[in-house]
């Protein structure tokens, strides 16, 4: 899957990215509401290479895109099928850098318009950790709706996490 919006280019990942992604997962700031600790240099081959491999979504396999401004990639979008019919889970993470820049909205609206478009998929949803409101306004700003508030659902760092789930229906007419 590859496209373009109007100031970015989302695409697969290309073993060149590896030090941008880098800098986006090498931040406390952006990996405190992630499930995995920060990446340092010994993880950076492993798991940049996950995301080499994630370039197809189909029930068995995750699709992973690199999101690109100015030739640098500064974010990464993820997506999966669940267990639930029709329906597949985004993730996403973007440099400290853009924040503020709309540059996240538009990448994930743009995901979102392409997954009910071109996969058929009828539900999007995002799990987000509960205490990342600029995530949960991001959600919002796109037209998703908040669907769940969950308390002591997961142990994440040592910590019992609360979640809240985000959900977009592809309205068939």
């Amino acid at each position: 899957m590859n496209f373009n919006t109007e100031r970015l280019t989302i695409r697969p990942f290309e073993s060149n990215d590896s030090l941008d992604v880098f800098k986006i997962y090498n931040n406390d700031d952006t990996c405190k509401y992630l499930l995995h600790d920060k990446w340092v240099h010994e993880d950076l081959e492993g798991e940049f290479n996950k995301k080499l491999t994630n370039c197809s979504l189909s029930k068995d396999s995750m699709l992973s895109l690199a999101v690109e401004n100015g030739n640098r990639v500064i974010g990464d979008l993820s997506v999966w099928y669940t267990d639930m019919k029709d329906t597949v889970e985004i993730g996403y993470s973007f440099s400290n850098e853009v924040s503020g820049k709309g540059l996240a909205t538009e990448a994930i609206s743009s995901l979102v318009y392409k997954l009910f478009d071109e996969f058929s998929v009828h539900r999007i949803q995002a799990n987000l950790d509960a205490r990342n409101i600029a995530s949960q306004k991001l959600c919002e700003r796109i037209g998703m709706r908040k669907e769940a508030h969950f308390i002591q659902d997961f142990w994440k760092k040592k910590m019992n996490g609360q979640t809240v789930l985000y959900m977009e229906c592809c309205l068939q007419i």
